[in-house]
């Protein structure tokens, strides 16, 4: 074994966030849609896979009905907010969460509400069942790579280059004769989608999902990822996710009590936030400022 399980375990969970915060920067940093909602597409995947997996459905198959499900509600959002700029934006988007949140603690009968959702089984593909950490590592990073791969051809496309100009001069796009409202829903779509595929790895990894896996502090967690990692940069997205999930996990090698770990954690995440924008106000490999 080349690594201890606790340190299979960090890797795993850094390739399943890297999947959603690179998903995240898709609409965050090269598109300029300040979405606050991006947990909730984390959470609807993961139910979604979890439901459709305890029906029977084969792993597979539920990942990308997680994906495809994540992303119709990203393109209702898109519809519902696309006269709503900045701070309003944010803020619709914001109680996109909550709502999505409530209605996963209030439909007892399909959610089992704050009970949550256990004994989620491992992944089968084929005939093969993924047992052991060590073989789950290796299916997440295989997935983890083909879903950056593929978000990395996107953004570098030329339909990658009309995102940032939404992001840089909506109204000079228009002049141009496109539709920026198109262009924004397919990108919303396109990140909820893999922000789904990772709530379903993270689902089937844990084997247990309830509504507070998908609340306001994984929602800090990742937007102080990706402003870490810098807006419209995948490979920033990457280091700082691998920085900021790992640096805090050290605080559990001190013998420290539970009611003191939590807070611990939570301050480190500000100090290393508030450390990174005052040596690197773009963050570590950011493109674009943050406004």
């Amino acid at each position: 074994m080349i690594f201890s399980a606790y340190q299979t375990h960090i890797i795993i969970l850094i390739l399943i966030y890297i999947i959603l915060v690179v998903s995240l920067n898709l609409a965050l940093g090269y598109t300029g849609l300040l979405n606050l909602g991006h947990v909730a597409f984390f959470g609807i995947g993961a139910y979604t896979s979890a439901l459709l997996a305890l029906e029977g459905l084969t792993y597979i198959a539920a990942m990308i009905a997680a994906g495809l499900f994540a992303s119709v509600f990203g393109y209702l959002l898109v519809i519902a907010t696309d006269k709503l700029k900045g701070d309003y934006l944010a803020m619709a988007t914001l109680g996109f969460s909550f709502v999505v949140y409530s209605l996963l603690l209030n439909l007892r009968d399909v959610t089992r509400g704050a009970m949550g959702i256990p004994g989620i089984p491992k992944p089968a593909i084929f005939d093969f069942t993924i047992r052991t950490n060590e073989q789950y590592l290796i299916f997440v990073l295989l997935v983890c790579a083909i879903s950056v791969f593929i978000m990395y051809r996107i953004v570098n496309s030329p339909f990658g280059k009309l995102l940032e100009a939404t992001r840089d001069n909506a109204v000079c796009l228009r002049v141009l004769g496109k539709n920026t409202l198109s262009l924004k829903y397919k990108a919303m779509m396109i990140s909820a989608f893999f922000a789904g595929i990772s709530g379903s790895l993270y689902a089937h990894y844990i084997t247990f999902i309830d509504p507070t896996s998908f609340y306001i502090s994984e929602l800090i967690l990742v937007l102080t990822i990706v402003i870490v990692g810098g807006l419209a940069s995948i490979k920033g997205s990457i280091a700082a996710t691998a920085l900021i999930i790992y640096i805090p996990e050290v605080l559990r090698m001190l013998d420290l009590p539970s009611s003191v770990l939590g807070p611990a954690r939570q301050a480190m995440y500000a100090v290393i936030l508030i450390t990174i924008l005052m040596l690197r106000p773009r963050g570590i490999f950011g493109k674009v400022d943050l406004e």
